[in-house]
């Protein structure tokens, strides 16, 4: 199951050893693509170049197969493309790779090897996708609320928090419209999220009806 079915040189490869190969790479590409969409959100041009790039690589290897100048060329010319990409998130880099791992085995004809990675890295991926996790995410607000300069902003919402939030922090104080506003930022983690609207009028009442800003916390994109 896990050798090789190509049994001749790469001078003599046969037309259906080439096909079956990439074939299996095409299908285990659209397997990977759809395991990298599942819960996730990604352009459709990054669906298309993992289900294409299995096959891609299988091919280059078959091409190189026992040549060190053409396989040192080769590798020359795909370490450009790193210079001529954006960066992506770990998740995004980890099918990158998984998609090469599975050309590299089809184009050396493991295909048993290729599909019992995929098997192991596909189904490892999606058991910890469905792991559960702290929901605390769906609660916390970034918080931006207006008062006068005469207001004193010091405990001013601490009622206001202790009804519809878990826990708050004030995490920075600035002045605006020229010193005429304060602008307060907090952190609130809110015990009910079908509450907020609620939260937002008692802030209202409290800060003059002034401009208030409640949003999802911005997560920070994870780069390698």
């Amino acid at each position: 199951m896990l050798n090789s079915i190509l049994t001749t040189t790469q001078s003599n490869l046969s037309l259906m050893e080439f096909l079956l190969c990439t074939g299996v790479s095409v299908l285990l590409g659209l397997v990977l693509a759809a395991i990298h969409t599942y819960k996730n959100h990604c352009s459709r041009n990054f669906v298309l170049t993992l289900s294409m790039l299995p096959a891609i690589i299988q091919t280059i290897i078959m091409m190189v197969n026992g040549n060190l100048g053409t396989g040192v060329a080769v590798m020359g010319a795909f370490s450009l493309v790193r210079f001529r990409s954006l960066p992506g998130n770990s998740r995004e880099i980890q099918s990158v790779f998984m998609a090469m791992a599975i050309g590299l085995a089809t184009g050396m004809g493991y295909l048993g090897l290729a599909v019992l990675l995929l098997l192991i890295a596909g189904g490892m991926t999606v058991l910890l996708i469905l792991i559960p996790t702290n929901n605390s995410d769906f609660t916390e607000r970034e918080l931006k609320v207006t008062i006068p300069e005469n207001l004193d902003y010091y405990g001013i919402f601490d009622d206001v928090f202790e009804t519809y939030v878990k826990k708050y922090e004030l995490l920075k104080v600035k002045t605006v419209n020229m010193g005429s506003l304060y602008e307060l930022q907090y952190r609130v983690d809110l015990k009910r999220e079908e509450q907020e609207k609620a939260f937002i009028d008692n802030l209202r009442c409290r800060n003059g009806n002034l401009t208030i800003v409640c949003g999802r916390v911005a997560r920070e994109r994870e780069e390698l």
